[in-house]
């Protein structure tokens, strides 16, 4: 009987070390993967030709032209999620469960769909009304802008809605015990707590922004030197052959990411030390 039990202990412990170790393989394997994405595409890239791009009218245009449309379409998302994320995380509403999912959409969503769908809603059903009142939407930068904002706002209330639940609400009910009103208690109290969080809520909402293309491919469209963004410069040269011109983006692209994330977990460990 004893023999018995020590056999099925020793199975189990057998088991849970292979266990392991499938996961440490699993784990090496895709930091591996993805150490060799990024090196493929750095090693595949001629630098002289990267710096030919670089210098290039077209690149110019890409970069400027995506830096401001993210960065607007950024702000426009912090506008809109920031007392939506405050909201669904601090208050009781009819529906809310229904709310919530709702604002999942444009993660779930394909790209494409959503642009469809705005093309759809600033075409046939608003084109006239907004053409009336002097604003084209549709095939321009504000295209551009809307269609970023649109499919990244989600990720900057999940983001922030995170950062707000994470604060103990006893501390705000402290403040409102020492006299103070409902709008100094989420600016002196909540919203200092909360920063870190809603930063790199804007730090990932800024990086989905510059990736974005899909729904802006089919609101805004993807004519050269208008409402090129870099996601569109890379399809627009890869289309044409110009692998040269597509990789020499590509690995600006990856750079920005790269210091997005950087940013990102400088703040992320700046919370975990305040916590």
């Amino acid at each position: 009987m004893a023999l018995e039990q020590n056999n099925r202990t020793t199975f189990r412990n057998n088991s849970r070390s292979l266990l392991i170790g499938c996961f440490w393989l699993l784990f090496i394997f895709l930091v591996l993967f993805i150490l060799l994405l990024i090196g493929g595409l750095m090693n595949y890239a001629n630098w002289e030709t990267v710096k030919t791009v670089l210098r290039q009218e077209e690149f110019h245009f890409a970069l400027f032209f995506t830096l401001w449309t993210s960065v607007l379409a950024t702000g426009l998302a912090a506008l809109f999620a920031l007392p939506a994320a405050y909201i669904l995380s601090r208050y009781k509403i009819p529906g809310k469960a229904f709310v919530d999912t709702l604002l999942d959409i444009p993660i779930v969503l394909p790209p494409l769909v959503s642009g469809i769908a705005l093309l759809i809603l600033f075409g046939p059903v608003l084109g006239g009304f907004l053409t009336a009142l002097g604003l084209d939407i549709v095939f321009s930068s504000s295209g551009v802008v809307i269609a970023q904002w649109f499919i990244a706002t989600p990720y900057a209330v999940r983001i922030m809605k995170q950062a707000f639940d994470g604060i103990d609400p006893r501390m705000e009910n402290i403040a409102r015990t020492l006299g103070y009103t409902p709008g100094n208690v989420f600016g002196k109290v909540t919203l200092p707590l909360a920063r870190n969080g809603i930063i790199n809520g804007l730090i990932m909402t800024w990086t989905r922004t510059i990736g974005e293309f899909g729904a802006t491919a089919m609101l805004a469209g993807i004519t050269r030197m208008k409402t090129e963004t870099l996601s569109v410069a890379i399809f627009l040269n890869m289309s044409m052959g110009d692998l040269k011109f597509a990789i020499s983006t590509a690995i600006v692209m990856l750079l920005m990411a790269l210091v997005s994330l950087i940013t990102l977990k400088f703040f992320l460990k700046q919370e975990v030390i305040r916590f």
